[in-house]
């Protein structure tokens, strides 16, 4: 089974758009919650620099446009691997 890389590229860039959505929600609603598993994520680096910042229109479209895109790229460049190795 192929995978066809523009498919598979607009389902990970979507994928990653959810899941950034998620994420900035959970850190609005959420903040302390959000530290202590990124907490967790990080082998215990302190993360309390972060608790002030806020999320402005301007800098979750920004985020969202470029977790898309690198999501995007990712699934691209995944659906031309996964292809080469079907091919062998």
């Amino acid at each position: 089974m192929k995978h066809h890389p523009l498919a598979t590229a607009n389902a990970a860039a979507l994928t990653v758009g959810v899941i950034y959505l998620v994420c900035a929600l959970s850190v609005l609603l959420f903040p302390d919650m959000v530290l202590s598993i990124a907490r967790t994520w990080f082998h215990g680096v302190t993360l309390s620099e972060f608790s002030n910042t806020s999320i402005t229109p301007v800098s979750f479209l920004v985020g969202l446009f470029t977790s898309g895109a690198g999501g995007w790229a990712i699934g691209y460049v995944f659906a031309y691997f996964y292809n080469s190795f079907v091919k062998k």
